[in-house]
């Protein structure tokens, strides 16, 4: 009998007795055994929430809190559902949903979950090396530091996955190290809220109101912002309310696609089958997500909010805010700032800026037309900035100057600057910092390991092989090469961007497993029915339709965004379309699956 397999029974075997022993015994043995839930949870606290989170506090305020709430209920709604069909069945998601659903399904997914796994490291390795560099200031600027700091996290995580993939101690060591990782990034943002609430930065009162749901923010901007946009005269109005709303909603999009996202619901099955669970272990499955996942995710996610809504909302600086263009341009923002204060003072009618024909000859398109995304370029490039521009920037009121600093993307390293003066030094720049890297670096050991297991399930062989340890390992070194594919200050924001895309595929895997929860064929006696079959439902079909809401967005802000080039539109659409044709088809071309067969093909190939 292997290692692997006395822990199960033991394990079961522990949650039996307690089960019989009743609700307190149970409650023990769970907290005792949790461990995929943390998994999910380094996953989920990655760069993308981190952003994500940051720029919430600075449009909203605290305003926005209950986003991140609903976004990871929904998410552990529909983890649950996954976690009852596996341990329910006992069998590999991927070979049910394409013999039993649709095939189309299936690939869709698996091959989404890798797109995003060698997409999301490249932002977590950025990442890790902005706060060693600009944070802790533990390496210099430059391409050797880049490196060097790349191939270090990548053989630290290739070291955490080789513990998780060998059974008894060392996977003991990766759960402890990696619960270990996430209690210090909870406590690194709790101390720095618990600071900040010391020195009456913010008021407890507006944070709890915080959490009370207000979908105005789909329409219109939240906040002191929405006071301070009322004061603006039109047509200017409606130029900074459009803009902040539109940044709003792809916030809104963006934290609830890092919630919880298509890789996630690919990795928690797996590794729950990797540890022998099934069918007693469907509670302790729930209370894992919600213990081990949810609750670390609330309390990180709403302590940046809060921080990025003390530090930033409403609150440009005084450099910022100078009529003297010299003062203003040494703002940490303005650089993010720039082309729209110059796009808003183009837009002055009553007091047309005088233009040089220079710069109007030089931003001529081919049809003759003014193009005003090259006049401003022009009148901006570096050395040769056009003055009279840049004082009509300066003068402008105060706050037109506040609603343009809340749409410029601040990285970890501003937000920790900020946030010196109320924090100090200490607080501000290693415990802060040391919070955020621990984000990245557990988000780059579980893509890795995510990664891993979808390439054996391609493959169809057994996990903890030749397969597993290339698909890891491609994971990483997808991630390590941030430096040539990812660059810009505000690295932490391309993560951003990149769950906007992821979110347009989490339906897919909501989707496929609300199927398989009311699937017979699937579940057979264990398929939820009466009072359980319809919370089950109701609870699904608000996180399937609001994950299906949140992609029609993010798509249709693909597609009809100013800043998206022609051919990206094309390859969206037909990215889109593409796959809704073979998804229907799929219904047709799906064959019986013999489990048997596949079992023995597994052996073979492995």
């Amino acid at each position: 009998m292997s290692e692997t397999t006395t822990k199960v029974e033991t394990d079961r075997e522990i949650l039996e007795e307690a089960q019989a022993k009743g609700p307190g015994a149970t409650l023990g043995a769970w907290v005792r055994l949790s461990g995929p839930g943390w998994i999910q949870s380094a996953i989920t606290l990655g760069g993308g929430s981190l952003s994500g989170a940051v720029f919430l506090g600075i449009l909203g305020g605290f305003n926005l809190l209950w986003l991140q709430l609903v976004a990871i209920v929904m998410g552990v709604v529909m983890l649950s559902a996954i976690s009852y069909v596996t341990l329910s069945t006992g069998k590999r998601p991927f070979r049910e949903i394409n013999s039993h659903i649709n095939p189309v399904l299936g690939w869709g997914w698996v091959l989404a979950t890798v797109a995003a796994n060698m997409i999301f490291l490249m932002p977590q390795f950025g990442l890790c090396y902005g706060v060693l560099n600009k944070n802790m200031g533990l390496f210099t600027d430059g391409l050797t530091s880049q490196i060097v700091v790349s191939a270090l996290l990548f053989v630290a995580g290739g070291a955490m996955v080789v513990l998780n993939m060998r059974p008894g101690l060392p996977s003991k060591i990766f759960d402890i190290l990696l619960k270990a990782i996430i209690g210090m990034i909870v406590l690194c943002f709790f101390g720095v809220v618990i600071k900040l609430a010391m020195s009456d930065a913010f008021s407890w009162s507006d944070v709890f109101q915080g959490f009370i749901p207000d979908l105005s923010g789909w329409s219109k901007p939240t906040g002191q912002l929405a006071e301070i946009a009322a004061q603006v005269a039109e047509p200017y109005r409606n130029f900074w309310t459009d803009k902040i709303v539109a940044d709003q909603r792809a916030a809104m999009i963006g934290a609830a696609a890092t919630a919880v996202g298509i890789n996630m619901t690919f990795m928690m099955p797996y590794s729950m089958l990797a540890r022998g669970w099934d069918r007693p272990f469907r509670g302790l499955a729930r209370f894992d997500l919600c213990t081990g996942m949810a609750i670390p995710y609330i309390l990180v996610t709403s302590c940046v909010v809060i921080a990025a809504s003390s530090a930033f909302h409403a609150n440009p600086g005084e450099d910022f805010l100078s009529n003297d263009p010299a003062v203003m341009a040494t703002s940490p923002i303005y650089g993010g700032a720039e082309k729209l204060l110059a796009t808003r003072v183009l837009m002055d009618k009553e007091q047309p800026l005088d233009i040089p024909d220079a710069y109007l000859e030089g931003a001529k398109s081919e049809t003759g037309d003014i193009d005003n995304g090259k006049l401003i370029a022009n009148m901006l490039a570096s050395g040769e900035k056009y003055p009279p521009l840049l004082d009509r920037m300066a003068k402008l009121s105060k706050e037109e100057k506040t609603l343009a600093a809340s749409l410029v993307k601040r990285n970890e390293a501003v937000l920790a600057d900020s946030l010196k003066p109320l924090l100090g030094e200490f607080l501000s720049k290693w415990i802060f910092g040391l919070g955020v890297f621990g984000m990245g670096f557990s988000t780059i050991v579980i893509l890795m390991m995510i990664n891993g297991y979808a390439f054996t399930e391609m493959a169809n062989v057994k996990p903890n092989g030749v397969v597993h340890i290339i698909g890891c390992a491609l994971a990483g070194l997808s991630g390590a090469s941030w430096f040539i594919v990812w660059n810009g200050d505000a690295k932490t924001w391309l993560s951003i961007l990149a769950s906007s895309f992821a979110g347009m595929f989490l339906p897919i895997a909501y989707v496929t497993f609300f199927m398989m929860m009311n699937s017979t064929r699937i579940l057979g006696k264990d398929k939820p029915t009466g009072i359980s079959w319809l919370i089950w439902n109701v609870l699904m079909l608000v996180s399937v339709v609001g994950a299906i809401a949140a992609s029609s967005v993010a798509i249709y802000d693909k597609v009809t965004g100013a800043g998206t080039p022609l051919p990206l539109k094309y390859t969206v659409l037909t990215v889109v379309v593409g796959y809704l044709i073979l998804f229907v088809g799929g219904f047709f071309f799906r064959s019986p699956h013999d489990e048997a067969a596949a079992e023995e093909g597994v052996a073979d190939a492995s």
